[in-house]
């Protein structure tokens, strides 16, 4: 239907330039609001902080209406019930300046009518009206009559789904475009479910749960605002490309504060850019991994075989084993991390020295009890501790790690790993091995591993006058000599508060604080154990048990969306079942299936579904909604390859128009044809949950030598038209009718 023409197109262009200038006005407002909070004068922290709040307040919401400016009504409904008026939907909730409502929110529960009514069950609605609209711009409409005596009195469609299929014929960009105008009622039911528990949208390629997953996100914070808004909600992707390609869809939702990462971006700072073969990143994300850690973590609390020679004030003191042994157990006792533990560990070996130390310079003469009191070998423990050389013997003993550190340290040294990896076998431990220089995708859940065993490094004892934690600690220093002091003291007391006096500006000052005022989402990319409201994971069945266990500790209440295919998950250590993924950490989870592919047509899912069957996978075969019109082809090109892939990702550039074309092959092919075709070229691993209009597989064989698994992602990412280039007529499954 033609919007320039039609009266009806131009009653819904007059609504929309209303609903448009009310944005407009409430964007002036922020605006001069957050001008006001700038220009304010704040006189103290308070004051500050309130002003801070204000703007990102007003900025947030000015980055909101900027966001929701594409697209911002998309539906109508007309009820039966002719007292009850004309509701318009859009991406997010707006009122007159009188409170009228002139746009619901498509999360809100008045907003589910739009897409759970049917011809069937049409819940009071007479007419569903599809709003297409460019930029500030009515373009087309689309209405769908579902009381059934009105569409018969009138000759009218009943349930027309075009607003639909136009969605899907449309071009792709590039980037991923929210499906909010035409979700459908099983992805309804999916992105409304309750927040708690674990539940996977199993689909197979094409049928949405990418979006489902987004969209529930955004539902979610609508709807749970008051318990995310603090936490925030975390998303997982494959990898970069497709974080780049998801970007755009969240703050289009009306959604900004999320958190957008790739496995390998979960540890701050660490940049995972090392390779590694998948033999040696399998072994690393193996759930025994934990346990390897731990060990490795245990290893660097050691106990001296013999005794160990110190110099204090030229007098030979002792690292004695059974009171390392002491020390060490007693810091392991306390629970804490290393890091926090290694405090308990010096303090009563420093005691014990002290202790030593005492024993020999107060030892009276005519065989009396010692001279010294409790209180000067509490002097005498701080002097040690100010002693580098035998701070250094200490450190020795249980090390302040960082994490870096301590992989650096085990992988660097078949000693370590031998120790550490005792449960795994030989030629899995000689896999570890490896120089010193960068982190590969499968270090960092080790490291975030290692970090919470290990817990926060500060470095060094700084300088500072007299503080309740110094104090504290030589507290600790006099408690620990008494329970070892071989006579008793008289008046305990007045010797433990003579603590303050002994204190010295070695010890530790106070830590600075990151006072900054920063959203929730920036906050969280800072914080590796930042906690999360919910954890929404995408292809999550590539994830390996080490991965799992890092995103587990950024969601204590284990609320998590995940989306996933089994039959594409690759890799030696692929699992067979959703059971196998989370059955052992005690979650409550559940399945929800989409059968219905509406991103693949009939013509290309035929060639895969041969693969899917070759693969055996335990899944619902998809159903394509949709034909092309385009059947999939193929090119033997022999020595050529090189240039037919050229020649014909031309010619799928001329048949797509506007529309994306990209060639997807083993990593070998891709970084020969990167210079030589004018389209994405991708890996497998780099294609996975992304799409194009037209896509051209290059050598099909060599991919399905890597697995049939890799293949079938492969011959799924189109849209609309799938060629294959291949060097010699290939032999996979589904070859044949091509």
């Amino acid at each position: 239907m033609s919007a320039a023409i039609t009266p009806a197109a131009k009653a819904e262009q007059t609504r929309l330039d209303g609903l448009y200038a009310r944005v407009d006005r409430l964007r002036d407002e922020a605006a001069a609001r957050l001008g006001e909070a700038g220009r304010r004068h704040v006189e103290n922290d308070q004051e500050r902080s309130q002003r801070d709040a204000e703007t990102l307040l007003y900025r947030r919401r000015i980055a909101l209406l900027d966001a929701v400016e594409e697209g911002l009504c998309f539906g109508r409904l007309d009820y039966i019930d002719p007292a009850e008026a004309p509701m318009y939907l859009g991406r997010i909730g707006v009122h007159a300046e009188g409170g009228e409502q002139l746009l619901v929110d498509w999360r809100s529960e008045a907003g589910r009518r739009f897409y759970l009514a049917t011809a069937a069950s049409p819940a009071g609605v007479r007419r569903r009206r599809h709003l297409h609209t460019k930029g500030r711009r009515l373009r087309s409409l689309n209405d769908e009559v579902l009381d059934l005596d009105a569409a018969a009195d009138s000759g009218s469609s009943i349930g027309s789904e075009g607003a639909l299929m136009a969605a899907l014929d449309a071009a792709r960009t590039g980037a991923m475009k929210d499906i909010v105008a035409t979700i459908q009622a099983e992805q309804d039911r999916i992105i409304r479910a309750p927040l708690e528990g674990v539940m996977i949208v199993d689909g197979a390629p094409g049928t949405g749960k990418t979006a489902v997953a987004l969209h529930r996100a955004a539902y979610l914070l609508y709807e749970h605002r008051e318990r995310l808004k603090r936490q925030g909600v975390l998303i997982i992707g494959p990898g970069r490309q497709f974080l780049r390609y998801i970007s755009d869809v969240l703050p289009g939702l009306a959604e900004t504060d999320v958190l957008l990462r790739t496995p390998a971006q979960l540890v701050p700072g660490i940049v995972a850019d090392r390779p590694e073969t998948e033999a040696v990143a399998a072994v690393k994300g193996r759930a025994v991994m934990a346990g390897v850690i731990a060990s490795a973590v245990a290893d660097r609390q050691v106990v001296p075989r013999e005794p160990l020679p110190v110099d204090f004030e030229g007098h030979e003191l002792w690292l004695r084993p059974e009171k390392i042994t002491a020390a060490r157990d007693a810091a392991r006792e306390t629970g804490l991390t290393h890091n926090e533990a290694r405090e308990t560990f010096h303090k009563r070996v420093i005691a014990d020295l002290a202790t030593q130390y005492a024993d020999v310079i107060g030892e009276d003469p005519l065989g009396g009890e010692n001279l010294l009191g409790l209180a000067d070998r509490a002097q005498f423990a701080v002097e040690i501790a100010s002693d580098a050389v035998i701070r250094g013997q200490i450190e020795e003993l249980w090390p302040e790690l960082s994490a870096e550190e301590l992989l650096e340290d085990l992988f660097a040294s078949r000693e370590r790993i031998a120790s550490a990896a005792a449960v795994l076998k030989r030629d899995e431990r000689a896999l570890l091995l490896r120089r010193p220089g960068g982190w590969s995708e499968a270090d960092v859940a080790l490291l975030d591993e290692a970090a919470e065993h290990l817990g926060e490094v500060d470095r060094g004892l700084r300088s500072g006058g007299p503080s309740a934690e110094q104090i504290a600690y030589a507290q600790d220093v006099l408690t620990i000599a008494a329970g070892s002091a071989s006579f008793d003291f008289e008046d305990e007391e007045s010797e433990l508060l003579q603590a303050t006096d002994v204190i010295d500006e070695f010890w530790l000052g106070e830590r600075q604080v990151d006072e900054r005022f920063v959203s929730v989402a920036e906050r969280a990319a800072a914080d590796r154990r930042w906690i999360f409201g919910h954890v929404i994971v995408d292809e999550a069945q590539e994830l390996s048990p080490m991965e799992w266990r890092a995103l587990l500790r950024r969601c204590v209440t284990r609320s998590f969306t995940v989306a996933g295919d089994l039959a594409q998950a690759a890799g030696p250590s692929a699992p067979s079942s959703w059971a196998e993924v989370f059955g052992g950490w005690g979650l409550d989870w559940r399945v929800e299936r989409l059968t219905v592919s509406y991103r693949t047509p009939k013509e290309i899912m035929n060639v895969a579904v041969r693969v899917l069957d070759a693969i055996g996978v335990d899944a619902p075969r998809p159903r394509s909604v949709r034909a092309s019109g385009h059947e999939p082809w193929l090119e033997v090109a022999g020595e050529h390859l090189d240039r037919v892939v050229e020649e014909q990702v031309a010619a799928e550039k001329r048949a797509v128009g506007e529309g994306s074309v990209a060639v997807v092959t083993t990593a070998e092919r891709a970084a020969g044809l990167a210079g030589i075709a004018d389209a994405a070229v991708l890996t497998v691993k780099q294609a996975k949950g992304l799409e194009f209009d037209s896509v051209i597989v290059v050598d099909p064989d060599a991919v399905a030598a890597t697995g049939l698994r890799n293949l079938y992602v492969a011959l799924t990412r189109a849209t609309k038209r799938l060629g294959v280039v291949a060097p010699d007529k290939p032999v996979f499954p589904g070859a044949e009718v091509l």
